[in-house]
This record gives structure tokens, sequence and C-alpha cells, in this order.
């Protein structure tokens, strides 16, 4: 049999096979071409992280309702000269904000919500960019792995449904409302989460991994877990932001004097208070932060018994760390009545939170294997 090929199955011809240099090659390629798609998903997790940012300044200044049309296009041009900006504050005064709110409002006062909703929807459209782009030009140049392409196209199917998710959270406080539906708003903060996830979770498969021996299937079902766990108490603080139930107590460790206050279960039917119910809704928050806290603590003490000095048992202890910071921001943004500065604090972190929480569970998978296949030579 010839150095250049070699029977693939008794009976078959044979079939060639690529050398050990072209192989290292296209090893090299690969690496070479995740290295830069790393950067690249690392740039755009920056952008969604400032835009989840600037999305609950906007909400926390009351500045969602300040463009009250949809123009994906267009919008992109904020209004010139005054007449522009007339013309775009007599449309904000046709909806029932500004009608049983802000009525009165001066040009310069609206200009400051404008600013904000004008920014947020900017950024979004920059973060379709930062994606689709380089994604197009790695698909035409033969640059992204197969098994990639799907899911990076899905991401991308899901960076589109988020703009239509967003403006579906906007008109709900066109028309019958003074303020968008905390369950839309809590669906766009969530959908949002989980495109940052699910970044993290392809970029992490893509960078080496440790050479730890991996725990059993317990630690990683653990991590899977926890980190679900983070994304719906993500939910819970978007419920919190739409009815501005972070108000509704202001105190710690009790709720208005105590454990389980008054007034939890006032709505009928009774689940609706978790809700609709901002004094339900913060209890419901803060309760699902006590046992994050704990499900993390529980995951730590776990990871460092069935696999000490491991970079698993390291990653688990920095994320109840993590969680920890976490608790005490949303503690202070409680106590200090929920002001700008530390609101933003708290949902950021929460994202961090959940960044780690899963790049610490795609730990457990490995890297992403190669598509080259090194056969042996007869």
């Amino acid at each position: 049999m010839s150095a250049s090929t070699v029977s693939m199955q008794p009976g078959q011809p044979d079939a060639p096979f690529p050398d050990a240099k072209s192989v290292v090659d296209r090893q090299s390629r690969i690496h070479h071409n995740r290295a830069i798609q790393r950067v690249w998903l690392g740039v755009v997790l920056a952008a969604i992280f400032a835009l989840v940012l600037v999305g609950g300044a906007t909400r926390l200044t009351d500045s969602g309702l300040s463009i009250t049309e949809w123009k994906p296009i267009h919008g992109v041009i904020p209004p010139i000269g005054e007449a522009q900006w007339q013309e775009e504050l007599e449309l904000y005064r046709q909806i029932p904000e500004y009608q049983l709110i802000n009525k009165g409002m001066s040009l310069d006062e609206f200009k400051t919500i404008y600013w904000w909703e004008w920014a947020h929807r900017l950024l979004a459209r920059g973060v379709g960019i930062l994606f689709a782009v380089p994604l197009a030009f790695f698909l035409v140049t033969g640059r992204i792995e197969k098994r990639l392409r799907w899911p990076l196209f899905g991401l991308l199917v899901l960076g589109g449904l988020q703009g239509a998710v967003g403006w579906w959270m906007v008109a709900s406080g066109l028309v019958d409302r003074v303020d968008v539906s905390q369950y839309r708003l809590a669906t766009h903060l969530t959908l949002a989460c989980l495109i940052f996830a699910a970044i993290v979770w392809v970029m992490r498969g893509l960078a080496p991994h440790s050479s730890d021996p991996v725990p059993g299937p317990g630690l990683k079902r653990g991590a899977g877990a926890l980190s679900l766990l983070v994304l719906v108490q993500i939910y819970l603080g978007g419920l919190v932001a739409g009815l501005d139930a972070g108000l509704a107590s202001s105190t710690w460790p009790l709720m208005n004097g105590a454990v389980v206050p008054e007034g939890l279960w006032e709505l009928s039917p009774v689940w609706l208070n978790a809700f609709e119910n901002p004094l339900t809704v913060q209890f419901v928050h803060r309760f699902g932060g006590y046992f994050v806290f704990g499900a993390a603590l529980w995951h730590m003490v776990a990871a460092l018994r069935s696999a000490p000095g491991t970079t698993h048992g390291r990653r688990a202890v920095v994320l109840f760390a993590l969680v920890a910071v976490q608790a005490l921001i949303g503690i202070v943004t409680i106590l200090t009545q929920v002001p700008l500065g530390w609101a933003l604090a708290h949902q950021g972190w929460a994202v961090v939170v959940l960044g780690f929480a899963i790049a610490h569970w795609r730990g457990f998978f490995g890297a992403y294997p190669m598509e080259t296949e090194i056969r042996l030579r007869s």
C-alpha cells in the first residue's frame, strides 16, 4: 500500500489521506480563526452589556416612550432643527404618559428623555451590525466551522426578534397605559440576556480549556441549574423594574417591618400578585436572590469537595463571590431607594454573573473538537 493512501474498510478502494504537514497547517488555521472569532464575539458581548445598561437607564428615567414610532432605518437620524423636535414632541403629547404624568413638559425636558431612548435604539442597531457584518465575512471566506454556522445564524435571528420584541414592549405603553407592560419589559430584558449567554457559550467553546479532569455529571448539572436560576432571577428583576417595585419596601432584611409583610396577596386571583403587585414582586425577587445565593454556596462547596485544586473548583469559588457581590449591590440599592447609579450597577452585575455562570458551565464540556482528522499511514 502506498504512503499516500490507506484502506478505509475491507473491500473498499484505497482513499487518500492528508499528510501530517497539511493537517498541522489546517489546525493552525482553525486556531487562528478561533482566536479572531473570540475577539469578534467579545466585542459583541461588550456592546450588548452597554445596551443592557442604557436600556436600564432608559427605563429608570422613564424615557422609553419618548419615541412613539418604529423607524428601523430612518430612526438612526435624530431630529434636526426646531421644527423636527417640535414634531417629535407633538407625537409624544398624544400618548397617555404625557397627558397623565408629564403634561406641560418643556422641549428641553423632552430632549433629555428622547436622547436616552434614541441612544438605546442606536446601540441596538450597532449590535446588529457588529454581529452580522463579521459573520457574513467569516462565512463567505470559509472561516466559520460547520458546526457553528447554524447556531450563529440562529443568534442573528434572535437579534432580529429582539428588535421586534422591543417595539412590542414600547407599543404596550402608547394607548391605554402610562408605562410599558412589565411582562413585555421582563421578556425584552431576558431575551437580551439569553442572547448574551448564548454568545458566551459559543465563545467559551472556541477557547482552549484546562486539562484538569472533569468531575462527575452532578457538578455539571449543578452548574447548568445555577445558570438557569440566574436567568430566572433576571426575569424577576425585569418585573421589578417594570413595576417600580424596588420602591415598595426600602428596608432590609425585613420588608416593612416583617419577614412576610402585609399586602402580599391583595390581588385576585392569587397568582396575579407575583406579577402585578409591586410588594409581592419585590418579595419574590428578594427570596429568589436568597435562593441563588444558597445554590451558588452549595455548588461551591460541592466543587471544592469533588474537584479540589482544579480550575472547575476555582471557577465555582469565583462564581459564588460574584453572586455575593450582586446580593450586596441589591441590598444597597433597596436601602438607598433605587438611585440610578446603584440600580444600573445591580442590573449590570447581574449580566456579569450570568456570563460567568454560563462560561463556568461550558467549561465542563471542553472546547469544540477540531474538524480535522489525522489518519494513520500504512
